[in-house]
């Protein structure tokens, strides 16, 4: 089959289900136009690291069989990527890195939410290794590249999901986010991500990932499908650390958000190496401002207290998964010198500074949570700058890549501390016509308020009306 040859880009997540359900199409005919235009990305985008292209297709005639059985799920027969970080049976987990895995005998949690859904599984997208940089790529797996330019990255490190859902080879997919590692890629290819409240989406076989910090999410091109795969993949196991009686989002589309008190920030939170708001970035992210006054919401000038200590929560927390990671694999040696070096800050960061940590996010909370006594939401930049070039950490040591990727990325981490809910939504492009995103920041348990008010903006920007051109 040649490129000509190829379906068009995939429909949205709700638009496919309707489809199905009307029966104007098949989950047969679906599941095999996505294995088509992934196999057609591979030497360009480069999303996948693994392909079911026996599984798949008989897991959708599975779908077809029941729906003609008179059976209705929510996703039933929907093609749906998830990241490398997360477990399907049949499958390794590779989480970026090099060597030799054990084929999963269990599916994740999350990965049972979407079989109970209905979801078809078309394979499983490339990550950083072990989710740490906001780049995707590595000398294992070559790099993932943005569908809107591919000498940009897509982001990371869900990086695969991004790429393989901006270039319309799946309607939606999951990701993970532990320092942005969902908004920051959606945010580079034109996408809605959303980091839902720790606890509402299980993490099981972990009890949790990144001693918190990391939840499973979703990126789409609507507000819509982002909000239908939350909404599958919401649940607990009972081995779960983090629990959370979480409300449905998806009827929180379309709903009024009332008018609402908006703090904009621009200031970037405290990091170890110097930082700039790109004016590209803010510009936009302005212009997003004056929308939101259009649409009748009062937006002031304010910023969250983080104070220079906000760090010293994340660094314990972030390193030690790291280590608890790397300390997993069958041969460590194989990991990048600078995941070695984390790793090993991570060991050593594992005793009082992690329980050190872990014991001050309540006053944390407390204190950037006093913002919420003077807005409902909070919006930012999602990055500092718009995407990097693919090559930008390559052969770069440890100092070096850090500055690079604070210096993008110094605006999302520290919801992941918190454990609260944030919404990226699409800012527009840059005159070179690279995307620039924006977060939607709430306190606990505001994912409804947040999805609300993502929809309103994207009834005004149409920002899922806007495709990377060409094809893969």
């Amino acid at each position: 089959m040649t490129t000509q040859d190829l379906p068009a880009r995939s429909a949205g997540l709700t638009d496919m289900a309707a489809a199905l359900e009307a029966g104007t199409t098949t989950s047969v005919a679906l599941v095999r136009a996505a294995l088509d235009r992934i196999d057609a990305s591979r030497t360009t985008l480069n999303a996948f690291r693994v392909v079911r292209r026996e599984a798949a297709p008989t897991e959708a005639a599975e779908a077809d069989r029941r729906r003609a059985a008179g059976e209705h799920a929510p996703l039933l027969g929907v093609p749906i990527a998830v990241k490398d970080d997360t477990d399907i049976s049949g499958e390794n987990t590779a989480f970026g890195c090099a060597g030799d895995f054990p084929v999963r005998q269990h599916d994740a949690e999350v990965v049972r939410q979407l079989r109970n859904a209905g979801a078809v599984i078309v394979g499983k997208t490339h990550s950083s290794e072990v989710g740490q940089w906001p780049l995707t790529g590595n000398p294992t797996y070559g790099h993932t590249r943005n569908p809107w330019s591919r000498d940009h990255t897509p982001g990371g490190s869900s990086g695969g999901s991004a790429a393989a859902v901006a270039a319309g080879l799946v309607p939606a997919a999951l990701g993970s986010d532990g320092a942005g590692s969902v908004r920051i890629p959606c945010a580079w290819t034109n996408l809605v991500g959303i980091k839902p409240q720790r606890g509402r989406i299980s993490m099981w076989p972990h009890p949790e990932s990144f001693y918190g910090l990391t939840t499973h999410g979703p990126l789409a091109r609507t507000v819509a499908d982002a909000a239908l795969l939350l909404d599958t993949v919401t649940g607990n196991h009972p081995g779960d650390l983090h629990r959370r009686d979480s409300p449905t989002v998806s009827d929180a589309v379309g709903r009024d958000p009332g008018r609402l008190r908006i703090a904009l920030s621009l200031k970037l939170p405290f990091t170890a190496t110097p930082t700039r708001l790109d004016p590209r970035v803010r510009t936009r992210i302005t212009a997003l401002a004056t929308t939101l006054r259009d649409l009748g919401h009062e937006v002031i000038l304010a910023d969250p207290d983080y104070g220079i200590t906000f760090g010293l929560n994340f660094l314990p927390r972030s390193m030690a998964g790291i280590h608890d990671w790397v300390n997993a694999l069958a041969d460590p040696s194989l990991v990048d010198r600078r995941t070695r070096a984390n790793a090993h800050t991570g060991k050593l960061l594992h005793g009082l500074p992690l329980r050190a940590a872990l014991a001050a996010e309540p006053r944390l909370r407390g204190r950037v949570g006093r913002i919420f006594d003077r807005v409902d939401v909070v919006l930012t930049p999602t990055t500092a700058t718009p995407p990097p070039t693919v090559d930008a950490i390559d052969g770069l040591g440890g100092w070096a890549t850090d500055k690079v990727i604070t210096a993008a990325c110094p605006y999302a981490w520290p919801w992941n501390v918190l454990g609260w809910p944030g919404v990226n939504i699409p800012a527009g492009f840059t005159d070179d016509g690279l995307p620039i995103g924006a977060q939607l920041l709430g306190p606990d348990n505001s994912e409804p308020m947040l999805v609300s008010l993502a929809a309103q903006l994207e009834s005004v920007l149409r920002w899922h009306e806007q495709s990377p051109a060409g094809w893969w």
